[in-house]
């Protein structure tokens, strides 16, 4: 598929019969209606997204396209993310009810919390790393790109990117589930319905996300980190309500909403 041929076909195509039949036996009565649209080969599942909230931008239930492989997709402050066969590469949309404003990163955590509970549920240990990643003994396994659409001063829309290594290839700071659980275990059908169901979740509990501090501080991958800025160790002290990192280095404070 070339990307003439998606400049030509504007919007996926539909498809995820046999990933929509795995999520609902696992969901059961609880399983909420997917719209999925699968492609083989895109540049980015965002974009693709992106254009579907465009031609549709009224949501009934949630969206959500995913990919065989990525050329270009995108992780943390616009760097690539290699998306090879084997993983989960997905992006969803999730009408939201909040009379708050929308924050996007304690959105994220909130985010990152579902996913690593699913995780833990094979008995995965994992660790958040602030803002969007989630570590398996100190390597990358997923990471998350979390985004809001909002009505003036009301959240109206969940958007979120999201990778998870199964059984591609991954860079040497990278794992892959097919090490943790063995190439049968590892299969991205089926960590694609857990993906959705992750997603549910945090949609059920709703709200600004606020009820995830504690579970990510919980999980948090370090209590310390070398600032990139003064080159010295900062104690990690836990987080802001807001999802902000909360940092102290003797007698200075500081607290991140990105990463500088």
């Amino acid at each position: 598929m070339t990307d003439r041929w998606m400049t030509q076909h504007r919007r996926p195509q539909r498809g995820g019969g046999r990933l929509l039949a795995i999520y609902r036996r696992i969901a059961g009565s609880s399983a909420r209606p997917w719209t999925i649209r699968r492609v083989p080969v895109c540049s980015s599942t965002e974009d693709l997204l992106a254009g579907w909230l465009r031609d549709q931008p009224s949501l009934t239930g949630p969206r959500a396209v995913i990919a065989t492989h990525q050329r270009r997709g995108v992780g943390q402050l616009g760097r690539t993310w290699l998306s090879p066969e084997g993983g989960v590469w997905i992006s969803a949309a999730l009408p939201w009810r909040s009379h708050a404003s929308g924050q996007a990163g304690l959105l994220g955590l909130a985010l990152a919390l579902s996913v690593t509970q699913r995780l833990e549920r094979r008995g995965l240990s994992i660790q958040i790393k602030w803002p969007n990643d989630l570590l398996v003994r100190g390597r990358k396994l997923a990471g998350l790109l979390p985004g809001v659409v909002q009505r003036g001063s009301q959240l109206r829309l969940l958007r979120i990117g999201l990778g998870l290594n199964v059984r591609n290839p991954v860079p040497g700071e990278g794992i892959a589930l097919r090490r943790l659980e063995g190439q049968q275990a590892a299969d991205p059908t089926r960590w694609t319905a857990e993906v959705l169901l992750a997603l549910d979740h945090c949609h059920g509990l709703g709200g600004d996300g606020a009820w995830c501090i504690d579970g990510v501080q919980a999980r948090l991958w370090s209590d310390q980190l070398l600032h990139p800025q003064d080159g010295q160790i900062w104690q990690i002290t836990g987080l802001e309500n807001d999802g902000a990192l909360r940092l102290r280095q003797g007698s200075r404070t500081e607290s991140w909403r990105r990463w500088p």
